[in-house]
């Protein structure tokens, strides 16, 4: 692993309290990257578990980055990228391996096809399963699209349809944040991750707001990595849901017509009321006193999108 001004690539890694995984993931980043000259950013959002020392000692070409809070996934991201010298920024969760080298083939679509803005790569579970790794723009439909392909996933009889196109490359409405590549200059038109989301939503984000603007987002089967998935989320799982529909609400008031909004928060609504009765779970209420938070996520127009084009 190279940190120099020479890097092609900024590869940029948010930690979390990963020391279980992050060891195992900038090993599969030194084992496996040699053709493409690159540097490796991990900006640390206040771990109390010692892998930002773990990473410090083990791994001295990574540039780390402590910070004193835990400022969630897009900041820290946002962080990475304002130091970053590469003239494409390939985002990587702490919780995946590589198992190849896949920056030459990644970097090779992007200047073969230069209407692209990011592309994702195939994802694949621990068992070298697919992990499914795209979806449909958020919106109440698109949604429900992307729950239907997880539940078409689920059922043996469909996978095989599901699996068969996930292997072919396709242009896409949002790849999944654990691994994408994007070109530095789109990054920075865009201003980066939109940071009022803490977590969740910011790729979906990101990708709308480059489409907006006309780019396309690719998704390739022609290289792919383990990702773990859910690895620091699921030790806060009770506030991760909490700031899952944050995140929900805000993507919608951002981009959503106001009836979507008004359909989304009362689904919830109902949702979360029924699972409130059936359950003692105080999570539930909280989460409805969230929905009923007109002064912090009102229902309003979405923000007007300039017409801007690239060029």
């Amino acid at each position: 692993m190279s940190c120099d001004r020479a890097s092609l690539v900024s590869i940029i890694l948010v930690n979390y309290n990963g020391i279980d995984v992050i060891e195992n993931c900038l090993q599969s980043l030194q084992q496996f990257l040699q053709a493409v000259p690159h540097e490796v950013i991990v900006v640390d959002n206040a771990s109390q578990d010692g892998s930002p020392d773990l990473v410090k000692q083990n791994f001295p070409q990574v540039h780390l980055i402590r910070l004193v809070e835990n400022r969630g996934f897009g900041a820290g991201n946002n962080i990475g990228a304002k130091i970053a010298n590469g003239e494409f920024l390939f985002f990587l969760n702490t919780d995946t391996q590589l198992i190849s080298d896949v920056l030459p083939t990644l970097v090779m679509l992007m200047k073969e096809y230069p209407d692209v803005g990011i592309i994702g790569s195939k994802l694949l579970n621990s068992d070298g399963s697919l992990q499914l790794s795209t979806a449909w723009a958020v919106s109440i439909a698109g949604e429900f699209r992307t729950l239907q392909q997880l539940k078409d996933y689920e059922n043996l009889q469909r996978r095989a349809t599901i699996m068969q196109r996930f292997d072919q490359p396709q242009e896409v409405d949002v790849v999944v944040g654990a691994a994408f590549l994007i070109r530095r200059t789109l990054f920075e038109t865009l201003g980066g991750f939109d940071e009022n989301f803490f977590m969740y939503f910011e790729e979906s984000d990101l990708c709308q707001r480059a489409q907006y603007l006309g780019w396309k987002i690719l998704y390739t089967p022609a290289v792919s990595l383990i990702h773990i998935r859910g690895h620091s989320t699921d030790k806060i799982a009770g506030r991760m849901a909490i700031e899952y529909r944050r995140s929900q609400l805000y993507y919608y008031q951002k981009h959503r017509p106001l009836w979507e909004q008004v359909v989304l928060r009362l689904y919830l609504l109902l949702k979360f009321a029924i699972a409130a009765l059936r359950s003692t779970n105080p999570g539930h209420w909280t989460l409805i006193r969230l929905l009923l938070d007109f002064k912090q996520y009102p229902l309003k127009p979405p923000q007007a999108q300039k017409a801007l084009t690239r060029r």
